[in-house]
């Protein structure tokens, strides 16, 4: 007598169970826990350092230690609330009124006692308040994408081909919008034509949209006046008078490395305006700064530059930055620094140019980890072949 096949059955999943699952993974994203208590820490820290600058250090330290935590509190509710519209502050004072009379038990006679239940309507209110701050970040978050979407129209999305040469550049907003610019291109002729490569590294003073939309003049600017195929000197020189027509008196000046080079011969020629210099690695490990320059653009229209002038050859290396990556800082508040970042260039790998980029910028997230930055970052790296 055959026994027929036993087959296999899966043990339904409790319908339950699936819809808890599913449910977590919408909300949490699917992100594992540690990588949402990382979110939660660097965006706590970020709050802390946003509201913290309304409280009056000063007077604290003349507090007796006892008084000070109900001081602090107090400063950072009251930072709290001036961010908030005044028909939205009521409202949380509402809420928090009915809330603590909701903690209120009032005996009015033996048999009978008052006890106020507000917990759902306080909860209500914060709900709704939270519903109004919600959508006016919806809004603003979206129209700042906009703005992320143009500005990335403004700079470069593939490096342009260079004899001898290749480039790679990365940027990283701190906020959607960034005040850092980057470019790469042949102002009037192109490499095959003998003409010259144009590499720009700047760095708006402000962060946000102020800074992104002096970024987007500056960049128009910088292309009218380069299609004149003036000299490198001359660019900058005018480059400054512009810039300083619409500095606000200084106010929003802005530092940049100029360079032009010469594919045939290998001849960068650069101007620093301010800017923290380039590095210049040799094939064998050796580091040179471009230093060479003059004041940050926009501060004074009368600004004399300087140039000079390097001899790149097979192997070496040209890395642009802004401050924002030697002045990245990890959980600790510590700085990467200038001496970490020239230990890191100086260790550059062989390779293309995007693969020196994607070692800076892999140094420097294993350093910052999860903390979230306080300036835009940029790098840009130009190699010989």
């Amino acid at each position: 007598m055959s026994v027929p096949p036993t087959i296999a059955t899966e043990t339904p999943r409790p319908p339950q169970r699936s819809r808890l699952r599913d449910f977590w993974y919408r909300v949490s994203e699917g992100r594992a826990i540690d990588d949402l208590w990382s979110q939660f820490t660097a965006d706590a820290r970020h709050s802390y350092g946003f509201y913290e600058k309304d409280v009056d250090w000063e007077a604290v330290e003349q507090l007796p230690h006892w008084r000070r935590p109900f001081h602090i509190a107090r400063q950072f509710f009251w930072a709290l609330m001036m961010k908030l519209s005044p028909a939205r502050r009521v409202l949380l004072l509402l809420a928090l009124a009915l809330f603590i009379l909701s903690s209120l038990r009032v005996q009015l006679t033996h048999d009978i006692v008052l006890d106020a239940k507000f917990e759902l309507l306080s909860a209500a209110l914060l709900l709704l308040l939270l519903s109004l701050e919600l959508a006016d970040k919806v809004i603003m978050k979206r129209d700042l994408e906009i703005a992320r979407e143009i500005q990335t129209w403004l700079v470069p999305s593939m490096p342009p081909d260079v004899p001898g040469g290749d480039i790679a550049f990365a940027t990283r907003p701190q906020n959607s919008v960034a005040g850092d610019y980057y470019d790469a291109f042949y102002p009037t002729q192109t490499a095959a034509e003998g003409g010259k490569l144009l590499l720009i590294v700047a760095d708006v003073a402000g962060k946000s949209v102020p800074a992104a939309l002096l970024m987007a003049t500056m960049q128009a600017s910088l292309r009218t006046i380069a299609g004149d195929d003036a000299p490198l000197i001359d660019l900058v020189a005018r480059l400054n008078r512009y810039a300083s027509a619409y500095s606000l008196d200084g106010r929003r000046f802005t530092t940049a490395i100029l360079a032009q080079y010469e594919p045939g011969s290998g001849r960068l020629e650069f101007v620093n305006a301010g800017h923290n210099p380039p590095v210049l690695r040799r094939a064998d490990g050796s580091l040179e700064k471009l230093e060479a320059g003059g004041l940050p653009l926009g501060i004074e229209s009368s600004a004399v530059y300087e140039s000079a002038a390097v001899e790149l050859r097979s192997g070496d290396a040209v890395i642009f930055y802004t401050d924002g990556v030697v002045e990245a800082f990890n959980s600790t508040g510590e700085e990467f620094g200038n001496p970490r970042w020239f230990d890191t260039v100086r260790s550059l790998p062989q390779g293309s140019a995007q693969q020196c980029l994607e070692y800076l910028m892999w140094q420097l997230d294993v350093f910052v980890g999860a903390t979230r930055q306080s300036d835009d970052i940029t790098c840009l790296v130009f190699r010989c072949k």
